[in-house]
Parts: C-alpha cells; structure tokens; sequence
C-alpha cells in the first residue's frame, strides 16, 4: 500500500472500528485511537471484556456493531487476525488497517479476494500525521 492510497483511505475514512483496543490509558492502542478521535473520526471499540473506552459504547465483536464501518483497525497479534478479517467482510467494511507489527498475508489476501483494502504493518495515527497532518485542538 502506498502513501497516496493510505492517504485516500484516511480522507475518505468516517468510521473506524477498533479491534483489540485497550481501556488502559498505559497502552499505546489508547493513545494511537485517541488521537484518531481528536482527528474527527467515529471510534468503535470492540473489546469483549470493556463497556465504554474513549467515551464510546464498546461491542463485544465486530458482528455485534448495529452502525456502519468503513476500517477495521486492528490491535491485535497476527494469529488472530483471520476471524477479524472474516468478520471486517461480513460487516461490509472497506478496509482492514494492521497496527505495526501486524502482518498476515494469509488473511490479507482473504480481505483482498473480497474486496477491501488492507494496510498491514502500519501506524495509522503515524500515516494519518504524516499524510493529513494534526488539526489543531480547541481547548
């Protein structure tokens, strides 16, 4: 993936549902949905074990989000990223975004028989910096 297909992707990105994230404020996943937040984007948090994070309701599964996705972030080790992938179809989302780190080709070439654009190995906040830039916060 590109930096001009990243960047397309992050324009044109309204919601993202956030797989593996954590509630803890110590956890980089936290700080990396936070700050997507700030940016303006709709957070979904899917984290069977957490009720709210960030302010927003979180779902036990992707399955179970009753809202319209269009990125699959994913927080979580690349074994267990093929159900998520699975899932990310079934809900019809457009892409699936793997944190650094996270890469399987297997379940990427899966998102991308189906479909969706997959972005593997990448930060988003760290794309979404470099490619768009920070809006200012209001305080």
């Amino acid at each position: 993936m590109d930096n001009n297909q990243m960047k397309q992707i992050l324009l044109s990105t309204k919601t993202i549902a956030s797989v593996g994230l954590s509630s803890s404020d110590e956890k980089e996943s936290y700080h990396i949905v936070a700050y997507l937040q700030e940016q303006g984007y709709r957070i979904i948090p899917v984290n069977p074990t957490a009720k709210e994070i960030l302010g927003e309701k979180a779902y036990p599964s992707l399955l179970s989000i009753p809202d319209k996705v269009d990125v699959v972030q994913v927080f979580r080790k690349p074994e267990d990223v093929p159900p998520v992938v699975e899932d990310a179809v079934k809900i019809g989302a457009k892409v699936v975004w793997m944190q650094v780190g996270i890469v399987n080709e297997e379940a990427a070439a899966k998102a991308r028989a189906a479909g969706l654009q997959v972005v593997m190995d990448a930060c988003m906040r760290v794309a979404h910096r470099a490619l768009i830039g920070a809006k200012p916060i209001n305080l």
